[in-house]
């Protein structure tokens, strides 16, 4: 066997993604409270980030320190400064009271640099401050003075300057008290014994939101090394607090505790809550022999259950709601097209800050400030690009949607077209995967309400008749539509639906059909005709 050299050329292509391809991939997907806490960190981290406080349409004048300010009142066509009101004749003085402009241009009272002190103050106004105490808030005139600027219980620690701006309410108001601890307060006024204290918290750590312990007593028993009776003696203490209901180790447990309350568990009732089952189903013929009671004795008590509160702990702790803001607007034009613009309350603006740049000297810096500085340059200009890339980008797949749905914004959802993300990303020119990424946690204000971008994204059903296919959002509101228009004498089944959607040219299953009504949560045909007939039992 012989050695012999070999030289191979191999060609591969591989896709390089750079820190900055990455930063507009991470924010195009982000939703609008994401980006606000993303730039948030970003302008603590990075000097030469700033934040945009210019209103819309205020203007920009070039040069340090200027700014052009433009108020109804004081401004109009007879001379610079002019207002109705501030020229002519004041106070009787028969002299001319002269422009305010002209008056005020070699004075002192547009001064930028006020001296501060009193000297000064009273060399300026011709008085004596010698006399002026800050702590003094007498009345001058009759007329009360104005409350103090400065709360006079602001050197206590933990107390806040009441006048000031950034007043927040919000410090005063208490902390809202979790189950938990709510728990815990009534055992500690309940039980004095060491060692059902002890049993009594462990039983508190396993309540859930809902106000059920699911946890095995007899594992819980074994880990704390307490006979079973005794645990059992602490959870019947801990069903008996606030709300009622609590520590239930099941519904039918939790609907018991608060019967008991009641004094409304009688035999008939323990009876109906052992087979919750056949409430589920609405069997009214099963319940009426387990029970041993006539319909109506059925009914009654089914309305008893349904006032009761099957979670008694979801009202404690409960996590704050977040409103949708949405993300672009939608409203029609005069000419009958359609408006479409960002919200710009979700469009974060920041600002590369060159002057901060130019203010640090360029002289004798060492390298690992001048490539720190460098860095931040370029990751904050980065950093303005991919903002605006990313709302120009949703701006055109918001247009893009809109153009293919207008039906749908125009008559409502059963217009609604299919529709896929290649569809939109061919007739925008771009990739599939950057418009999924635009859709994701991106939501749409239009006349019909606030919709995700990913509502409109929908398959594809067939027309019976050969025509153009239905969109499966609006065959399921179809579907919705017929349930709730049905009769408790005239209750659709699945079969007859299918008919139904046939007839209306939608070629669809019958499978389909119950998939999507699961979906809509909507019961069965026997179990819509059980509840259909309570009713009109109970309402006899």
């Amino acid at each position: 066997m012989s050695l012999s050299p070999k030289l191979e050329f191999r060609q591969t292509q591989s896709l390089v993604m750079t820190p900055q391809l990455m930063q507009a991939i991470k924010l195009l997907q982000l939703s609008n409270l994401d980006l606000i806490s993303y730039v948030e960190a970003e302008l603590e981290r990075n000097p030469l980030l700033e934040r945009d406080e210019r209103e819309d349409g205020d203007d920009i004048v070039a040069g340090p320190g200027k700014a052009s300010i433009e108020s109804d009142g004081f401004s109009g066509e007879d001379g610079a400064g002019s207002t109705e009101g501030f020229s002519g004749e004041r106070d009787g003085d028969s002299g001319e009271a002269g422009d305010w402009s002209e008056a005020g241009a070699g004075s002192d009272w547009l001064e930028t640099r006020l001296e501060t002190s009193a000297d000064a103050i009273g060399d300026r106004l011709d008085a004596d401050l010698s006399n002026v105490f800050p702590d003094d808030h007498g009345h001058a005139g009759g007329d009360p003075s104005p409350q103090p600027a400065f709360d006079p219980w602001a050197s206590q620690p933990g107390r806040q300057q009441a006048s000031s701006e950034d007043y927040n309410l919000e410090a005063f108001v208490a902390g809202e008290k979790s189950l938990a601890d709510h728990l815990a307060d009534q055992l500690g006024l309940a039980v004095t014994d060491p060692t059902r204290l002890i049993i009594g918290h462990a039983l508190i750590d396993e309540v859930d939101e809902a106000g059920y312990i699911r946890a095995d007593l007899s594992a819980l028993a074994e880990r704390l090394g307490a006979p079973m009776a005794l645990v059992e003696e602490v959870l019947a203490t801990l069903q008996g607090f606030e709300p009622t209901g609590i520590c239930a180790r099941d519904l039918s447990e939790c609907l018991a505790l608060q019967l008991a309350e009641k004094n409304r568990l009688d035999p008939a009732i323990k009876a109906l809550l052992d087979h919750l089952d056949l409430v589920a189903r609405r069997d009214f013929a099963a319940l009426k022999r387990v029970c041993g009671c006539n319909e109506d004795d059925i009914v009654d008590m089914l309305a008893e259950l349904r006032a009761l509160d099957p979670k008694p702990g979801a009202s404690f702790g409960s996590a704050p709601v977040q409103p949708i803001v949405p993300d672009v607007m939608v409203r029609a034009a005069p000419d009958g097209s359609w408006l479409i613009e960002l919200n710009t309350e979700t469009l974060p603006r920041v600002l590369v800050n060159n002057s901060y740049l130019a203010s640090v000297p360029r002289g004798s810096r060492p390298d690992t400030e001048r490539a720190y500085l460098a860095e931040c340059l370029q990751t904050a200009n980065w950093l303005v690009k991919s903002l605006d890339q990313r709302a120009k980008t949703i701006l055109k797949v918001a247009t893009e949607i809109v153009r293919q749905q207008d039906g749908f914004l125009t008559h409502g959802v059963r217009h609604l077209r299919p529709l896929n993300l290649k569809t939109v990303a061919e007739a925008i020119g771009m990739h599939e995967s950057t418009v999924s990424r635009v859709t994701s946690n991106k939501y749409m204000a239009t006349s019909r309400g606030i919709f995700e971008l990913k509502y409109f994204f929908t398959s594809a059903i067939a027309s019976s008749e050969g025509g153009e296919a239905h969109s499966a959002e609006s065959v399921r509101h179809r579907i919705r539509t017929l349930i709730d228009a049905e009769s408790a004498d005239d209750v659709l089944s699945d079969d007859t639906l299918v008919k139904l959607l046939r007839d209306a040219g939608i070629d669809i299953a019958r499978r389909t059909v119950a998939k999507y009504r699961e979906a809509l949560r909507i019961p069965s045909s026997v179990q819509r005709r059980r509840e259909k007939q309570a009713e009109l039992s109970a309402n006899r």
